[in-house]
């Protein structure tokens, strides 16, 4: 009998979510200089991201850029210092910029400021990609354990078909990172693919719903 869970990588209308590939990603940093701990070939991963975005681009995939951004002050920092993580993201910080150059994003493109690990908290995420009439998310970016976990916990509330390019996310630790692949595809089985995967479901027409 068929899987009666099979679903095409692709379902509907597909958008690119990019998550906090910012400028510190690329910039020389020693570990401790990191206020946030990560896996060692992360800066690799985040700029393998350029080859979705490209693809996206070149078939019509809407691209959305999400940067974390706190203001100097702490003001809206909350409890995010609690844990493992220092300060971070600041405002006043030029590495807090998204890398522009690196990921080759443009004037116009979707841009979205969050303040909380989920790129959907507090931010009109889901009005835009109601506007785009999205249905299939394809996320890339990091951290997979922190900001990509919840944003794919909160699009997979929202009742959208998530999946997330393993080779294009990168977590705090090798197993941190493993350990959220694994709670994402017990969500939605087939969420983790492979940018091959991705790059080939991209160039193909999809079936758009309703």
């Amino acid at each position: 009998m068929a899987n009666a869970k099979a679903r095409n990588l692709i379902e509907g209308r597909a958008v690119l979510i990019v998550i906090d590939i910012q400028k510190s990603t690329f910039a020389p940093l020693s570990d401790d200089e990191r206020a946030i701990a990560h896996m060692p070939d992360y800066a690799e991963r985040m700029a393998l991201s350029r080859k979705a975005i490209d693809q996206a681009r070149d078939v019509g995939i809407p691209v959305v850029f999400i940067q974390e951004i706190h203001r100097a002050d702490l003001v809206d920092m909350g409890r995010e210092t609690d844990g493992d993580e220092e300060v971070h993201c600041l405002d006043n910080n030029p590495l807090t910029e998204l890398a522009v150059e690196e990921l080759g994003i443009l004037p116009d493109d979707y841009k979205i400021q969050k303040r909380r690990y989920s790129a959907f908290y507090g931010t009109d995420l889901e009005i835009l990609l109601r506007g785009l009439k999205a249905e299939t998310l394809i996320l890339v970016g990091g951290l997979t354990d922190v900001c990509v976990h919840y944003t794919f916990v909160d699009a997979h509330q929202g009742d959208y078909f998530c999946r997330v390019i393993e080779d294009c996310v990168a977590g705090s630790s090798i197993e941190a990172h493993d350990a959220a692949l694994r709670a994402m595809e017990y969500l939605q089985h087939g969420a983790v693919r492979s940018l091959n995967e991705v790059l080939e479901a991209m160039a193909k027409p999809v079936q758009i719903h309703g």
